[in-house]
């Protein structure tokens, strides 16, 4: 479950480099055929660069929350399963020492 978790960051951050090196040349071709100055071109990538790392802290933090809540559910369901064990050896220690001491 984690490599997949860590498989879908990866291929999120691929995702954010072609978008990235995709607007870079975009706006550059802009710049070249004189639709926006360099200026407003170092702007643009700017806001967008901003915009893309606020939505992706957004994303990672509800994702780290959504984690979190799964292995916490994970863990209760261990501690229940821990517990029946717990109660299963008990009762099979009371059946083995009632067995040792009418063999007495």
């Amino acid at each position: 479950m984690i490599d997949t978790l860590k498989k879908t960051l990866l291929a999120g951050v691929g995702a954010a480099v072609i978008t990235k090196d995709k607007v870079e040349a975009a706006l550059e071709d802009f710049v070249a055929k004189g639709k926006v100055s360099a200026a407003d071109a170092r702007k643009m990538a700017e806001k967008i660069a901003r915009e893309g790392r606020e939505e992706f802290d957004q994303v990672s933090d509800q994702l780290g929350t959504k984690i979190k809540d799964v292995l916490a559910r994970m863990d209760s369901k261990t501690q229940e399963r821990l517990a029946a064990l717990e109660a299963r050896v008990e009762v099979l220690e009371k059946k083995a020492a009632r067995s040792r001491s009418s063999k007495s």
